[in-house]
């Protein structure tokens, strides 16, 4: 069934999901500092390539992760998380779009604390 979901997923947007967080990465590598950001965002982008079946647990981040954290909230993660929020309610509205609409859920919770998130 999670093989099903995930091509359906690709067919309906989530390979142009994926791109725009590998972009983001990209856009993020170009400066020294944004480094560990943009290395996030390509671990975010292949999770979001493929998410049916895998979870997110938020966790060990420790000091570094939580500095890195709430710099990323201030600066990226909130539009990111707000962007798969509207898209997930959106989702939502149908009956059919609902599982799409709760893996958009997941990843808005990425897009707010990617740091010391396993995915599994």
């Amino acid at each position: 069934m999670n093989l099903v979901g995930n091509l359906i997923w690709l067919i309906f947007g989530g390979i142009i999901s994926a791109i725009l967080w590998f972009v983001a990465g990209l856009l993020l590598c170009v400066t020294i500092i944004g480094i560990p950001f943009g290395i996030q965002c390509f671990k975010i982008s292949m999770f979001v390539l493929w998410p049916f079946g895998r979870k997110i647990e938020i966790g060990n981040f420790g000091v570094g992760g939580l500095l890195f954290n709430i710099i990323w909230i201030i600066v990226f993660g909130w539009e990111f998380a707000i962007t798969h929020l509207v898209i997930g309610a959106i989702f939502c509205i149908t009956i059919i779009g609902i599982p799409f609409g709760l893996q958009h859920f997941k990843f808005a919770k990425l897009g707010l604390i990617p740091f010391g998130a396993e995915i599994r």
